[in-house]
């Protein structure tokens, strides 16, 4: 019994595509050709319909044609092309969402601030590159000695996935992280050069920021109590000194200046993450702010 064998005139016919679509769908090699008929002609096989309609559906998704050859010649599923597919429109929504959010943020806004925020926000438009800049520079920031556990779970809190659907104020607070982590006074702070063992200061700093964590979050002003003392003591024994009144006014000085930056980065960060639980940065501002307020009780000595 002679098999049964289909023209690219019967293939467009049932599939309503023009032959000159489908001349080309099978010079490309996404149709199997069955024989040539005497007249040299092409001549497909039943599956081959299938396959054209497949393609034909693939198409109507905008799929690319070197992909589509991908799954026709089984290098890949259909499942891997549809989870690949995803992923792509996924990405590109979020370069939408973000470009819409970028314009939003410079749309409300005075001339002079709209001119500040779009060299800020210009720098944060490829977001993959964007993330991996932020990163980059908190890993320069922590010191090498630092283990990598410290580490992570510094950058962890310090720099934040940006959202996939932001609002304006999301988007500008995480184009803000970029310029602060560029300021000057920004990588000194964490560097802590008048610390030999800054792993365990580190570790002690982070302990102490959780310690105060619930004082924070309830909203309750800078003020002594267990954590500010904890606190205290940390940094007066890595620096080799005593906790004393003097040595915290000083300290509260000494930190006090630089903390509006870190304030203002910490407040981004959770603007960006809308986390209910204050941060690790906005602790440590607390703390040090604490301290800031006891420098009445006693003298600044001199250094």
């Amino acid at each position: 019994m002679k098999e049964i064998t289909w023209t690219i005139g019967q293939l467009a016919a049932c599939t309503g595509l023009p032959v000159k679509t489908v001349r080309y769908y099978s010079d490309v090699g996404l149709l199997p050709v069955a024989e040539r008929s005497v007249g040299g002609h092409r001549r497909y096989r039943p599956e081959a319909l299938e396959q054209l309609r497949l393609v034909q559906r693939l198409r109507a998704l905008d799929t690319p044609i070197s992909t589509i050859t991908q799954l026709t010649s089984g290098e890949r599923s259909l499942g891997d092309l549809i989870a690949d597919e995803m992923g792509l429109v996924r990405s590109r929504l979020t370069e939408l969402h973000w470009r819409q959010a970028t314009l939003e943020a410079l749309d409300n806004c005075s001339a002079q601030e709209r001119l500040r925020r779009l060299e800020v926000l210009s720098r944060v438009q490829r977001l993959p590159e964007a993330q991996d800049r932020l990163a980059k520079a908190w890993g320069q920031m922590i010191p090498a000695s630092v283990p990598a556990r410290l580490a992570d779970a510094v950058t962890a809190q310090a720099v934040p996935e940006p959202p996939e659907n932001p609002t304006a104020e999301v988007v500008l607070a995480y184009a803000e992280l970029h310029t602060l982590t560029r300021h000057q006074d920004f990588p000194v702070y964490w560097v802590c050069p008048d610390v030999r063992d800054k792993a365990s200061l580190y570790s002690e700093l982070l302990d102490t920021s959780e310690l105060a964590a619930d004082t924070v979050a309830a909203g309750l002003p800078p003020q002594p109590g267990e954590a500010l003392d904890h606190f205290s003591r940390v940094c007066a024994r890595f620096r080799g000194e005593d906790d004393t009144p003097g040595f915290r006014a000083f300290m509260g000085t000494q930190l006090h200046s630089t903390i509006p930056l870190f304030r203002r980065y910490w407040q981004h960060v959770a603007t960006i993450t809308a986390a209910q639980r204050p941060n690790l940065g906005i602790t440590h501002c607390w703390l040090v702010e604490a301290l800031a307020s006891q420098q009445q009780a006693a003298p600044v000595p001199a250094r």
